[in-house]
């Protein structure tokens, strides 16, 4: 849809990418390379003998109300001078032409960021703060005293979305209650994306909304914002990966990070919003990530989670040469895709690998995977690195057949489990976690049995189960009926959670005398008399805080920190937690030298 010059000025709304193109077959290279938002002529400057004088502001507005010319889009090899003609010059720069170059620093004023949703987010919000630091803003952990209050939403069910909603109304609250302009209030992430319209329309107190891919123009909107309009950068990129970009880690005592590999998916599963909300997939070139990797080793972080929407996805083609290395990407047997299979470039394989051999004192984990990227090139890895957590995440959705065909999932059932039956036979200690929906279209009683079942089968270590929550633009929305009462869904959905937690609990009863390497993490929440950390399975295990020998064979001994490796013997378990004896001190090398793997004896009641 076209706007008229006429009906963008008149609108309360600044698009800080000013003009799309779809076609610029005769725009120079150089000009096709500068971000959109770089393309607005930032200085209008009349003839000095004109009489009266006109502001940028009017200048650049006479310009839109008579429309530009083509050779307001071409530029010379320099960044300097576009174009001159009619005595009017214009350059590109990362200025917007009526605004004063002071608006786009931050000049200290207060930044709270408040984070929803996945992991992913997370480390978003690392990245626009890195962006906004840069900038000379400062860091708020107090959301009534800020000058600027930035939402990392999440937009993947409707209760993640409904509780964004609640937070703004007490944003609108508080912004009341100061002088007027006094707070900026931005929307981010991938409700921005989805809801652009809606937010604008319904919640007078957003001045900014800002999409996954437009974090870079946050500084720009902030400065349309303090004009008095609404800035909003919603575009999707085939290629903003923010390699460039160290994110900052707001939690300094933290030991673990998360890092981001690639972005967007291509699944297009019918229930899912994500490939409207985060874009194609696009990979980070793999140099990037590993010198990302490397600083976080030299700072003492001892455990990466590598991030992506399909993590196991990742193909790196910044290096890769047309011609070479055609093989399609190889996927688990059983599987298939909606898009034809890839081929070229470096894939996760290849990532992991590069990743684990950093620092063998840093324990390496990823998600969120498809069960189809999962070749046994991935799975040796995991078994021979002692550092890659023998922990995996396969979601399911569901376990039956006419589901999984309607979810678009790609496998079915039986595919699914002999893929299960496999990685335990290649990594007998493997823990296993799943994502499960209840209550998708169509689904009828028989079906849900049918994904009990499954969970019974497999009994997994972790399970995440939710009511389904029907999004616009998904083909589910356009195609299919959301026809189960939510009343029923929410029975299934009790179901099928309380089937995890009576699998989980004989898993981790089984636990019990074992010994094993936890990473603490901090102090436990429901006692500041114990610790807590992660197994290598992901689960939690709490320990009493104490003085344990600083190796298995030395007495000298000394108090147990956050960071530390320490050996524990499991004495306790809960369908979510282990309790433990800390018995000493340790490293990954050193415990990895003295274990065997432990084949468990998975549930099948």
């Amino acid at each position: 849809m076209m706007l008229s010059f006429n009906r963008l000025l008149s609108t309360n709304y600044t698009f800080t990418t000013c003009l799309r193109l779809k076609s610029q077959p005769h725009i120079s290279s150089h000009y096709r390379n500068v971000p959109p938002y770089k393309r607005c002529v930032s200085s209008v400057k009349p003839n000095e003998s004109s009489s009266p004088r006109k502001s940028n502001f009017e200048t650049f507005r006479e310009k839109l109300v008579h429309g530009p010319n083509f050779d307001d889009f071409l530029c010379n090899n320099s960044n300097e001078t576009i174009i001159k003609q009619n005595n009017i010059s214009a350059e590109i720069t990362n200025d917007i032409p009526y605004l004063h170059k002071s608006l786009f620093k931050g000049q200290r004023r207060r930044v709270y960021l408040e984070t929803y949703g996945c992991q992913m987010n997370v480390n978003d919000t690392d990245i626009v703060w890195s962006i906004l630091e840069k900038e000379d803003f400062e860091r708020s952990f107090d959301i009534k005293n800020c000058d600027v209050a930035f939402l990392m939403t999440c937009s993947i069910r409707e209760g993640a979305e409904t509780k964004i909603w609640k937070r703004l109304e007490y944003l609108n609250f508080l912004k009341k209650k100061r002088k007027r302009n006094s707070m900026k209030i931005g929307i981010l992430g991938c409700m921005a994306e989805r809801l652009k319209t809606k937010i604008l329309e319904q919640s007078k107190a957003v001045d900014i909304v800002c999409g996954p891919d437009a974090y870079r123009d946050l500084p720009h909107l902030l400065a349309v914002s303090y004009e008095g309009q609404t800035a909003v950068n919603v575009l999707l990129s085939l290629e903003e990966t923010y390699a460039d970009i160290m994110p900052v880690h707001i939690n300094n005592t933290s030991k673990s990070a998360f890092v981001s590999i690639m972005r967007g998916c291509d699944n297009m599963c019918s229930y899912c919003i994500v490939p409207f909300t985060r874009g194609r997939e696009r990979s980070r070139p793999v140099d990037s990530i590993l010198e990302e990797i490397r600083i976080l080793s030299d700072q003492g972080i001892k455990e990466v989670t590598l991030l992506g929407q399909n993590v196991n996805s990742y193909r790196d083609l910044s290096t890769w040469q047309s011609g070479v290395d055609l093989n399609p990407t190889q996927m688990a047997s059983g599987f298939k895709t909606v898009y034809k299979s890839k081929k070229g470039g470096l894939r996760f394989a290849d990532l992991l690998d590069k990743v684990a051999s950093i620092n063998p004192e840093m324990r390496i984990r990823f998600t969120s995977p498809h069960p189809k990227d999962f070749p046994d090139s991935v799975l040796q890895l995991i078994k021979e690195k002692p550092n890659i957590c023998k922990q995996i995440h396969l979601p399911a959705q569901s376990g039956n057949n006419f589901i999984l065909e309607q979810m678009r999932r790609g496998y079915t059932r039986e595919a699914y489990l002999d893929l299960v039956h496999h990685v335990r036979h290649v990594i007998p200690d493997i823990s296993l976690s799943s994502d499960f929906i209840a209550g998708f279209c169509g689904e009828t009683e028989a079906a849900h049995r049918d994904t009990v079942s499954l969970m019974k089968e497999v009994c997994y270590n972790f399970a995440f189960t939710f009511p389904y929550s029907m999004r616009q633009k998904t083909r589910a929305h356009h195609r299919l009926i959301d026809d189960v009462p939510s009343e029923i869904k929410a029975r299934r959905q009790a179901e099928l959670a309380e089937t995890f937690r009576k699998g989980a609990l004989e898993l981790n009863t089984q636990q019990i005398g074992q010994l094993q390497i936890v990473l603490i993490s901090g102090t436990s929440k429901r006692s500041q008399l114990d610790l807590a950390g992660r197994n290598d399975g992901n689960t939690k295990v709490i320990v009493p805080q104490t003085k344990i020998p600083i190796s298995e064979e030395a007495e000298p001994t000394r108090t147990i920190e956050v960071g530390d490796y320490i050996v524990v013997r499991i004495t306790g378990a809960s369908s979510q937690v282990l309790k433990g004896e800390p018995l000493y001190h340790t490293t990954l090398v050193n415990f990895s030298r003295k274990q065997t793997p432990k084949r468990i004896q998975y549930c099948h009641s």
